[in-house]
């Protein structure tokens, strides 16, 4: 038996809880198939996503795996409260640092997520683009997203593409998929991460406690790999405070490089999510007075095979203000 108690229903711009109770007998059955059973308006694929997305609970604890088995207990799903049907043009600030009637290249600045959802309906990448593009924006992203092909976290800066039609927004996504895009950034973290070279291979998924972050998990997830170097180190010789490190990203998960680097004991600066304890006082002191608010990671360098006209691109950024004055100060220690 199951039973659907449906409670917290936003009005319409709000997330909606659905709490589904399975009895031992209806147990057993891969529960996405149950689940879609009794959510008709829900696909399967749908509630996959959801999954996927960390939206479902059992006993308080996120059940991501597809599937996974239904078993006897409550079982919690997040609903998103739905978005507007078409994001609207705004007139924002873009940094262009290539264009054709292909694709656009920007330099996306911290604070501005990658396209709209709940609690950032706007102000987002795809509401500047769609007014920059005027119309040219490949819809295969679908209508919140036009054009993205991948993300950045809202406070992450650097470098970005999105494509302006379907063939090129096609042939991104598989050059994305394949992993053949050169992608760089740079990290101020806590401390030294030893070795100082190397390679980070790890699954990454949805924590199994808090379904907004991700985790390294020891099974399920996706396989995540980072390939950094350290670049500079701050403070004592002996015992650095913080170290300045390239990351570059042989797989594209969410939340990556702060995970791997979290997980190494050596997380970004000032990453409110991963950031575990707090750094040295004068750490401290530089990220108060550089003003950075935000986890300090940037992508520096992005590259690829144009997916039209075959020509190798590559974008460098330099620091943004913020992170370059917090490595300035840290230089001085």
């Amino acid at each position: 038996m199951v039973d659907l108690i449906q409670s917290d229903q936003g009005d319409g711009f709000e997330d909606e809880t659905i709490q589904i109770v399975i009895s031992p007998e209806a147990s057993g059955d891969r529960l996405d198939r149950v689940l879609a059973a009794h959510l008709p308006d829900l696909s399967r694929a749908r509630l996959q996503a959801l999954m996927g997305q960390g939206a479902l609970c059992l006993d308080g604890k996120v059940v991501s795996d597809v599937s996974a088995k239904a078993k006897a207990g409550t079982y919690v799903l997040v609903m998103p409260a739905p978005l507007a049907a078409l994001p609207a043009p705004e007139d924002l600030t873009l940094v262009v640092l290539f264009e054709d009637a292909h694709l656009i290249v920007i330099d996306k600045p911290a604070g501005m997520a990658a396209h709209p959802a709940p609690g950032t309906p706007s102000g987002t990448l795809v509401n500047a683009l769609l007014h920059h593009c005027a119309g040219s924006l490949s819809g295969i992203g679908g209508v919140a997203r036009p054009g993205i092909v991948h993300r950045l976290d809202k406070d992450t800066s650097g470098v970005m593409v999105a494509a302006k039609s379907d063939a090129a927004h096609a042939g991104l996504s598989a050059l994305f998929a394949a992993h053949d895009i050169d992608r760089v950034y740079t990290a101020l973290v806590r401390g030294l991460p030893e070795p100082q070279a190397g390679l980070i291979v790890t699954q990454i998924g949805r924590s199994p406690t808090d379904r907004k972050k991700m985790a390294v998990l020891k099974s399920g997830g996706r396989e995540a790999i980072t390939r950094y170097t350290v670049e500079q180190t701050f403070g004592p010789e002996t015992k650095p405070y913080a170290a300045r490190i390239s990351c570059r990203l042989e797989t594209g998960r969410t939340h990556q490089i702060r995970v791997h680097m979290a997980h190494k004991g050596t997380p970004c600066l000032a990453d409110s999510v991963y950031g575990g304890g707090p750094p040295a006082l004068a750490v401290r002191e530089a990220i108060a007075e550089a003003g950075l608010s935000r986890q300090a990671l940037h992508a520096s360098v992005l590259g690829f095979i144009h997916p039209i006209t075959g020509e190798k691109l590559i974008f460098e950024t330099q620091l943004p203000p913020d992170m370059a004055g917090l490595a300035a100060r840290l230089g001085a220690l």
